[in-house]
């Protein structure tokens, strides 16, 4: 993430010893350490910040909730623990507001932590309360509902409903993630019908698969086009253009083994704002790893400067800022 995607002056420093901070943690996200990272986040912030509270949350229809309820009662500080749909529905309530979160990785993948350079594990993500940075990023909004990563449509919410099913059996696990996307694609049997309007031109496809993308780490993560457009301020929509499940599953088992998408499996269309109609109207749409059915059209575009995060800056011992 670069200039882009900050607030006019970039970085600056954040007074964590001033800050009322409540701590949100999903229990149920990720592994289910969701206990042992609360108590470890108690012990790293108390005493260390104006006023601690710590809610752990068990479902996660119940954080958004949570967040804003923090955000209410004048938490200036929403440290939100879990994986991309746990920041996705706390961003949602702090998006906006005068609060700012910081992000605790405790899921399988954690683009969004990734994204923003505060690691994928609890252990690097704690030190941001070493040398907070105040930073401003662009978010994504789809019909008013706020995304990090990406909303999907087509093969891949069936990915997620099959993954569920799969990790209840075999445990979680990236195998276990990119299994159950081979085992959807394979099953697909109709394709998506897609009309997008962009600045009043309209472009139709037929397609297996179609995603908005707002995190330019999964873009480059999966070997894909549009992570310069997601730096510049846009969102890249990435059009498959297999319909059937055959090229979908060779794509799926090359990110399997580590290797690169071909940029001429999707067409790419960037842009700050977009409007998408699917046929069949109603459509399960993914969003940052969840699932929601939603009702086409679908209006989707960016909210710049609109999320306020803290980053880990650079520590007395680095002797330089960090890149």
């Amino acid at each position: 993430m670069n200039d882009s995607d900050r607030g006019g002056a970039g970085d600056r420093a954040y007074d964590l010893a001033s800050a009322r901070c409540c701590v949100i943690v999903n229990t149920g996200s990720g592994r289910k350490a969701g206990a042992a990272i609360a108590e470890r986040l108690a012990d790293r912030l108390q005493g260390r910040v104006a006023e601690l509270a710590v809610r752990r949350i068990d479902s996660g229809g119940d954080l958004a909730q949570a967040a804003r309820a923090a955000v209410q009662q004048g938490y200036g500080l929403i440290v939100a623990a879990g994986g991309d749909g746990t920041q996705a529905a706390v961003a949602s309530a702090v998006a906006g507001s005068p609060a700012a979160m910081a992000v605790i990785p405790g899921g399988t993948f954690n683009y969004f932590a990734r994204d923003l350079g505060s690691g994928e594990t609890v252990d690097e993500a704690l030190r941001i309360f070493d040398a907070p940075q105040l930073r401003r990023v662009h978010v994504g909004e789809m019909n008013g509902m706020l995304f990090l990563n990406n909303v999907s449509f087509g093969a891949y919410p069936e990915i997620l409903r099959r993954r569920e099913s799969i990790y209840r059996r075999w445990g979680r696990s990236r195998i276990a993630a990119y299994w159950s996307a081979v085992a959807a694609i394979w099953a697909l049997r109709h394709p998506l019908q897609l009309t997008v309007r962009v600045a009043g031109e309209e472009r139709r496809f037929v397609t297996a698969l179609a995603f908005v993308a707002k995190s330019a780490y999964q873009l480059e993560a999966f070997g894909l086009e549009g992570a310069d457009a997601v730096r510049a301020g846009q969102l890249a929509l990435l059009v498959a253009r297999a319909r059937r499940p055959g090229p979908l599953i060779r794509s799926a088992l090359r990110l399997a083994m580590g290797k690169s998408a071909r940029y001429q499996d999707f067409d790419l269309i960037a842009a700050t704002e977009m409007t998408l109609e699917t046929l069949p109207r109603r459509e399960y749409v993914a969003h940052d790893g969840e699932k929601t059915w939603m009702a086409s059209p679908f209006h989707v575009r960016v909210r710049a400067h609109d999320l306020a995060v803290l980053v880990p800056g650079p520590r007395p011992e680095d002797g330089a800022p960090a890149v």
